[in-house]
């Protein structure tokens, strides 16, 4: 049933911001109907909290008369639990229903409704859940000219948006908070699947979310924290928590303004508590929010190759002073590698998404990843991963599993998944056999043909080891993904030849004699 109410929902959604977009893109009208969803749940929250602590009173949120003494004393006693409890406050003549029946009156709404999502985050001035509520309507302009020419235009168009989610129950009972947070993220997916390159920067592609939060939670079924320093929708810390009964904060950093908002929303509208999660707006490399912490499971899909300072003064940065060379100013990858590895505690597991040039690029990038193999000895598993999985770019890329306290400290772990995949219209993803098949590899750790090889780190009799290709990780160099052609025995196939001669032979004679048997001239 639940299954069925998710599906109808995702449904529901998707339909209203195809039918409602316009000639606007799906990138730009993003933001409208995400955030316009999002304030429906606040007020239905709002509500239901509110219904709550008034129940003993027989009386409904609601129902109460903002202008009356009493009125105003039940509103400042909500307020302060609210406040509290949630982290924000709405009025009754604030709540999403309210503005809905405005519009679908055909009232002017614009202004009201700019002043409602101003006052959400009023609300919170002062309080523990200010950064958490501070500018998140920021991308709702409602002024914009692409919601229409003329005011009239616009009001219209929000008031049929607000209508139509109206409609839409999302929180009928507690426990189906999950069900409008999948819903909401299959709209963040949806929007990104047409949203081209742009798409990389706010979203990492389901199975490869699951993947990642699967191979950092292995064996655990609590983490004390997980950190995401180019965290995007927030999409990759959520599916972490999916993985185990708790996750204790989530912290993360975006450097997108929009995607920075969208990820608050997105953890606010999943259930997480404002006390719970810690997102910062900046530039990781250059201005880092959380080095005071090390998180027990670093999870990340940076942007590939990413242009950043790499100004000397790094070299003097406690994340990267050890490796003595910094990443190149055109390819950040490593930066963000060293980042990670700095806010990654003693006993926790990373895993990072990132193009193949870091398994054998030289200069800079080869003496660093020398250096973390051979003097820190923290690289645990390189995961080859199919082409053309990601959103904007075809490119193949890998997964780097790193921890700093190995249990196998004298090898890698090498998997070439890069031929296991499912084909969609454009674009490749991982199946659920095939995850499954990465995370099974990861556990045993054992040799299998053309798939998995546990390579030594120094040299060995036995084997090729990491230490003589010169720690270059290139997958091909570990797992023999070449397909051996069947033999060719020359002798056999010349016997063999030899059979067909003389069968051609035998049948040629007879055919001349049934010739002449029927005295007509034969071919």
């Amino acid at each position: 049933m639940v299954e069925q109410h998710k599906k109808a929902l995702e449904k529901q959604l998707w339909n209203i911001a195809n039918a409602l977009r316009g000639n606007m893109s799906a990138d730009e009208f993003r933001d409208y109907i995400l955030g316009f969803i999002f304030y429906k749940y606040l007020s239905e929250r709002m509500d239901i909290y509110a219904d709550e602590l008034l129940k003993e009173d027989g009386i409904k949120f609601d129902g109460i008369d903002e202008n009356s003494q009493q009125g105003k004393e039940y509103l400042d006693a909500i307020h302060e639990e609210a406040i509290d409890h949630l982290g924000y406050f709405l009025k009754p003549s604030e709540l999403f229903h309210v503005l809905a029946e405005k519009g679908k009156n055909g009232e002017f709404i614009l202004e009201q409704l700019s002043e409602v999502l101003n006052h959400i985050e009023q609300s919170t001035m002062g309080t523990a859940a200010e950064d958490d509520f501070n500018g998140l309507f920021d991308d709702l302009d409602l002024t914009s000219n692409k919601l229409g020419k003329t005011e009239k235009a616009k009001n219209e168009l929000i008031s049929k948006i607000l209508v139509h989610l109206d409609d839409i129950d999302f929180l009928h009972h507690e426990t189906e908070i999950d069900v409008l947070g999948d819903a909401y993220e299959y709209l963040i997916g949806q929007f990104a699947s047409g949203a081209g390159k742009k798409a990389g920067e706010f979203y990492t592609p389901p199975m490869v979310s699951k993947l990642l939060a699967k191979l950092v939670t292995q064996g655990k079924d609590k983490l004390r924290s997980v950190y995401d320093p180019t965290c995007g929708s927030g999409s990759l810390l959520l599916r972490v928590a999916k993985e185990v009964k708790d996750v204790g904060h989530f912290y993360g950093q975006e450097q997108n303004p929009s995607t920075y908002n969208l990820a608050r929303m997105n953890m606010i509208l999943h259930g997480v508590h404002y006390r719970r999660f810690d997102i910062q707006q900046d530039d990781t490399l250059e201005q880092p929010h959380h080095l005071e912490h090390k998180f027990e499971a670093v999870v990340a899909n940076p942007p590939f190759s990413a242009k950043w300072n790499a100004s000397q003064g790094f070299l003097t940065d406690e994340r990267f002073q050890d490796y003595g060379k910094l990443a190149p100013a055109s390819k950040a990858d490593f930066a963000f590698v060293l980042h990670m590895i700095h806010q990654l505690d003693e006993n926790g597991t990373m895993a990072v998404v990132l193009p193949h040039g870091v398994l054998f690029r030289g200069a800079a990038e080869g003496h660093i990843r020398k250096h973390l193999i051979k003097e820190k000895n923290y690289l645990d598993a390189v995961i080859g991963l199919p082409a053309n999985i990601f959103y904007g770019t075809s490119i193949p890329t890998c997964i780097l599993v790193l921890k700093k306290n190995r249990e196998h400290k004298d090898n890698i772990l090498f998997i070439d998944a890069s031929q296991n995949f499912g084909k969609a219209t454009n674009q490749n993803y991982l199946r659920d056999e095939d995850v499954n098949a990465i995370l099974d590899a990861v556990e045993s750790r054992e040799f299998k043909n053309r798939y998995s090889y546990v390579a030594p780190i120094k040299s060995t009799a036995d084997s090729e080891s990491v230490e003589e290709h010169g720690y270059n990780l290139n997958i091909p160099r570990y797992v023999d993904t070449f397909v051996e052609e069947p033999t060719v025995n020359i002798s056999v196939v010349s016997s063999e030849l030899k059979n067909f001669e003389s069968l051609l032979v035998d049948t040629d004679e007879k055919i001349q004699e049934f010739c002449r048997e029927l005295d007509i001239s034969c071919p």
